[in-house]
């Protein structure tokens, strides 16, 4: 497996997560799951596309 692809696959993960809290009481801490999960897509493409 190519280095980068877990962070980019987990990242997505926590972003959709995040971005289905974004309709609850819960909006600060949505917000802040989001943007974890976008940091960890952009590190892990990267990681995919850095080094080639």
């Amino acid at each position: 497996m190519r280095e980068g692809m877990i962070p980019a696959v987990l990242g997505t993960v926590v972003s959709a997560s995040g971005a289905a809290l974004l309709g609850s009481r819960y909006k600060l801490a949505a917000t802040g799951i989001l943007g974890f999960g976008l940091a960890h897509v952009v590190l892990g493409a990267i990681d995919l596309f850095g080094r080639r």
